[in-house]
């Protein structure tokens, strides 16, 4: 017991020191690739080519006051995100479909292998061919990006669901939606949230280069796309610093809401797929009714 609590003591204020280094380590390693990158400016020595960090700190200054940013930003999101959630919302309909019927999963693994794996600059091209294509470049290509991840992921989680549970609520024949909530949602859930973390980032990417191809009016691809016939590399880098900010903000806030959404259902879920609305289970009327006997 001594021993025990003397260890804790001992472990404590080296849990402490550990606590500041932590919080420190991401300042210090900003600073590391600030360096870098203004090693790299005085290397090149053209401003024009490779702007330093304090150029393009101060055209980002200059560029958050203006509607131009802020134009642009709200134009990008609304189609770069609009094409995710379109993705997410249908890659969970096709793997639900896929995970129901082997007919639609057979139909459906050629057309999401060909997706995953073609160019992004061959549905640009395409785009860019049908009459209004470049309104809707950004949203479309951002959708065709995620999808294929978000279905065979969400697939990968339906098909990796607990049998025992499964069968248990077969067994006590718990409604659909019930075992909906308690087992189907709660073991899909994890594959969705790590799909969404990659697709975000690849839909922001996916879309902002659809962008500087189609050239849609008013959007971040434009502007990176003027300032690199201008030869203005901070421009070039502060727009890519907000492009880099909207995907974090993005994932941190799909983050949250399915954090927040898990646990919802593990406090509405109830105990298990047998709990019904009185708060007993199976097993609870099976003992009442032999203590009857």
């Amino acid at each position: 017991m001594t021993s025990t609590t003397a260890g804790k003591a001992a472990a404590a204020p080296s849990a402490r020191r550990r606590g500041p280094a932590r919080a420190v380590r991401p300042a210090l390693v900003l600073a590391f690739w600030l360096v870098v990158w203004q090693a790299g400016a005085w290397a090149v020595g053209q401003d024009f080519l490779l702007a330093s960090p304090v150029s393009v700190a101060r055209r980002l200054g200059e560029l958050l006051g203006t509607a131009e940013l802020w134009g642009a930003v709200g134009h990008s999101l609304a189609r770069i995100g609009g094409g995710f959630v379109a993705a997410v919302l249908v890659g969970i309909a096709t793997a639900a479909l896929a995970a129901a019927w082997s007919v639609v999963d057979t139909l459906l693994a050629p057309a999401m292998a060909a997706v995953r794996a073609a160019p992004v600059v061959s549905f640009i091209i395409l785009l860019l061919m049908l009459p209004g294509g470049s309104g809707t470049l950004a949203a479309v290509t951002s959708f065709l990006m995620v999808l294929p991840i978000v279905h065979a992921t969400v697939l990968e989680g339906i098909r990796q669901r607990d049998r025992e549970l499964l069968e248990m609520a077969a067994v006590f024949r718990v409604p659909r939606w019930r075992r909906l909530t308690a087992i189907d949602v709660p073991a899909v859930l994890p594959y969705l949230a790590a799909s969404c973390r990659v697709g975000i980032g690849l839909a922001w990417k996916a879309g902002v280069a659809a962008e500087v191809i189609g050239l849609p009016e008013g959007s971040i691809g434009e502007r990176m796309y003027d300032a690199k016939l201008l030869l203005m590399s901070a421009d070039v880098l502060a727009w890519t610093v907000v492009v880099v900010a909207l995907s974090f903000a993005s994932e941190w806030l799909l983050a949250l809401l399915l954090s927040r959404g898990e646990a919802r259902l593990a406090t509405t879920g109830g105990s298990g797929p047998g709990t019904s609305g009185s708060g007993e289970g199976p097993g609870e009327r099976a003992d009442e009714r032999e203590v009857g006997a």
